[in-house]
């Protein structure tokens, strides 16, 4: 890492329009990590079933998969900010739902994952729109400050929401779903506040062909296809945490509190590293980085198979979320960099069904495997299998193990020579 001085990476908060959004995204992601404790935990206590559990992220990604392409094209032909408002709405009126299918006395689960259909919907339009608006909020120099800073609001959010979330789950699922409802509608006011700069509208008309054109173009680049698909394979093995409400009840013995902190560890984990990576970004040796941090995210899921212990648990979480953040911050950069504005919505979807949606295939694959080999053979699987998978990915894409520089410094350089 390169040294940036604390000034330089603090300026970006600077920017009112980018403030706003971070405030929007802290809120709304914070509301939606309480919610998943609530959700797995009253799952897991109805009906004890692990494989219920896959089904929680099998009903937020099948959605997902379905729409995101499109979605895409939507973030390219429309104002992203106005779509972001409208999923955040959307997400609002899941967490009513919730509170209302909770208070009227909830016996069966299948109303919770129609309400999780309806989220991964919203889900769907969102993610190309948040990505590519990120772009849109702040000047070139700043971007690299901004995608860190962005991802330290998202983990510091999935650091307090499981916490605050198992505190409140102690008052009942309808007071978790009722704060994450409130911190909803002021995630919404936010983002209307947000004045992004002027997009570059497509005009090209909603066709296979125009729809498909971020995924050509993500083929035609071996560096970005590589980094994309390397998370897609290490997130798919490694999705342990969809099995932490059964990890903790089971393995570690500890209830719901326990089971927030669990869940805040990753979070803590990736906030720390994108803290550092807001001062000492990342300019040389950038596909080494990216494959240890992939590599690191497989050996600690391994050593958290291993372990009954809540301590070493939480380290080993903790390690996982700073190796998963070293992965996320490369990628995201490899992207937005090098994506015309026009088609970076399209782009992003793709990004977010190569990663996005692998988190909630990843939970179901884990509650899968986990019911037919068992919990903690499962969590070991998991982590074997991302192992594998960086080593794999670096003899299939040597340009991007060996990458020294970002693509877009290494044109600048030689611009200036």
């Amino acid at each position: 890492m390169s040294l940036m001085s604390p000034s330089n990476g603090a300026s970006v908060l600077r920017h009112r329009n980018f403030t706003f959004y971070l405030g929007a995204r802290l809120l709304g992601t914070l509301a939606v990590q309480m919610q998943s404790v609530a959700i797995g935990w009253q799952v897991y206590q109805m009906t004890g079933s692990l494989f219920d559990l896959g089904l929680i992220g099998l009903a937020q990604f099948a959605p997902f998969l379905v729409l995101i392409l499109l979605a895409g094209h939507v973030a390219d032909r429309f104002n992203r900010r106005n779509i972001i408002i409208a999923c955040l709405a959307t997400q609002l009126v899941c967490g009513l739902l919730l509170l209302w299918f909770t208070h009227a006395g909830l016996s069966q689960v299948w109303p919770v994952f129609a309400i999780l259909v309806l989220f991964g919907s919203a889900r769907a339009f969102m993610m190309p729109a948040t990505q590519a608006v990120l772009r849109n909020l702040v000047p070139t120099e700043s971007f690299g400050a901004a995608v860190a800073l962005s991802s330290s609001a998202f983990h510091v959010a999935v650091i307090a929401g499981p916490v605050i979330g198992g505190l409140l789950y102690l008052a009942g699922p309808s007071t978790v779903y009722l704060v994450a409802t409130a911190l909803l509608v002021l995630s919404v006011l936010l983002m209307a506040r947000t004045r992004a700069a002027p997009q570059v509208i497509s005009t090209e008309p909603a066709t296979w062909h125009t729809v498909l054109e971020g995924l050509r173009f993500v083929w035609s680049r071996p560096i970005m296809l590589g980094a994309i698909s390397l998370d897609l394979f290490a997130v798919l093995f490694g999705g342990a945490t969809a099995l932490l409400p059964a990890y903790a009840h089971d393995v570690l013995q500890v209830g719901p509190t326990a089971l927030g902190l669990l869940r805040t560890a990753p979070g803590a984990g990736a906030a720390l590293c994108s803290v550092l990576l807001t001062f000492y970004p990342i300019q040389r040796r950038v596909g080494a980085w990216m494959f240890g941090g992939v590599g690191l995210f497989g050996l600690a899921t391994v050593v958290l198979g291993l372990t009954d212990n809540l301590i070493i648990a939480l380290l080993a979480l903790l390690v996982l979320g700073a190796g998963d953040m070293v992965s996320v911050y490369v990628r995201h950069l490899l992207v937005q960099f090098e994506t015309p504005d026009e088609i970076r919505g399209r782009v992003s979807a793709v990004n977010a069904v190569f990663i996005g949606a692998s988190n909630e295939l990843g939970e179901f694959e884990s509650g899968l495997t986990a019911g037919w080999l068992g919990l903690v053979r499962a969590i070991l699987f998991g982590g074997v299998a991302t192992l594998a998978v960086t080593v794999l990915w670096m003899v299939r894409f040597p340009v991007l193990s060996r990458m020294d520089r970002f693509p877009h410094h290494e044109k600048e350089l030689a611009a200036q020579t």
